[in-house]
């Protein structure tokens, strides 16, 4: 794995912790088995393509969301027509849907899912533009492509940070696929994804961080009781309203998430140092050491490897 390649420090054994809301093992047995039904039956109507009502599509992805028992509120602005960059923080798998449930778009998506069973084929066939993270030099061609299909008058959904969080913590939006939507000068819509459980706060059991299996974090979330997916969408930013990928960056993140949330990600780093290390007294300053990583790759501006 390239040294450039985004990462974040959440993992599942750090990050998420056993919830007190389970759901019956035979109602998440049914949660699982409807949603599988549920995207089958999307995969199905493929071929349909184009010919499906985009009113569908949003129906669909809110039908995948219910039926893994988690309740879907969206508020905040109508989301825009035409070539639309919209961006969105990474927490889940369940962040596709919910971004489609917003408005059908071109997903980013990584080149490894095109292998992946299920998730690949319905990914590909769904129009995504993949991008091959292990090259970096393939980086201007990709953001050639998102920017040609922007021009052309299509939706794309990119989630900036360029890997998955637990929720708790953030990352900072990459540079480079907002270099897209200033070259198609077409319109950028942020939209901030959160979960929790009905009336309490964040939770971390929608994950799918470190090396999570998929099938694992689905399996959280059918048997999770209580989930709610907020997503609230921000208003649009303007073609033109900023000079040059940086701002427009900064401006597209949500100012609650512009900085990671040092202290949990301290803890989370805390948490992965063996323990045979610490009965050694090994000493560790997590927070000043990862402070000090991030301002560093902050500062390589003229580096390509800023902007993925």
């Amino acid at each position: 794995m390239s040294g450039w390649l985004p990462s974040a420090p959440c993992t599942p054994r750090a990050c998420i912790e056993p919830t007190r809301s389970r759901t019956a093992p035979p109602l998440a047995v049914l949660r699982l088995m409807t949603v599988v039904v549920v995207v089958l039956g999307g995969i199905m109507l493929m071929p349909l393509g184009g010919l499906i009502p985009a009113a569908a599509v949003r129906l669909w992805c809110r039908w995948i969301v219910r039926a893994a028992g988690v309740r879907l509120r969206i508020t905040g602005a109508p989301p825009s027509g035409g070539g639309l960059l919209l961006v969105a923080n990474h927490i889940s798998w369940m962040d596709i849907p919910l971004m489609a449930a917003v408005r059908p778009a071109r997903m980013l998506a990584k080149a490894e899912i095109r292998g992946w069973p299920v998730a690949g084929v319905l990914t590909a066939g769904s129009g995504a533009l993949f991008i091959d993270r292990d090259r970096l030099r393939a980086l201007p061609e990709t953001v050639a492509r998102i920017a040609d299909a922007l021009g052309s008058g299509s939706a794309v959904a990119v989630f900036p940070e360029g890997s998955t969080w637990c929720g708790r913590a953030q990352g900072s939006f990459r540079r480079a696929v907002f270099q897209a939507a200033l070259d198609a000068g077409v319109p950028v819509q942020p939209v901030r994804l959160r979960y929790r459980i009905e009336g309490g706060s964040a939770t971390a059991a929608t994950a799918f961080i470190g090396q999570d299996s998929l099938l694992a974090s689905v399996w959280r979330v059918v048997s999770t009781h209580g989930l709610v997916a907020e997503v609230d969408v921000r208003a649009v930013i303007a073609p033109g309203s900023h000079p040059d990928r940086r701002s427009l960056a900064r401006a597209a993140q949500p100012p609650e998430t512009t900085q990671p949330n040092w202290t949990h990600v301290a803890l989370v780093a805390r948490a992965e140092i063996p323990r045979r290390l610490r009965r050694n007294a090994v000493s560790v300053e997590p927070v000043q050491d990862i402070r000090r990583t991030h301002t560093a790759a902050a500062r390589a501006t003229s580096s390509p490897a800023a902007d993925v």
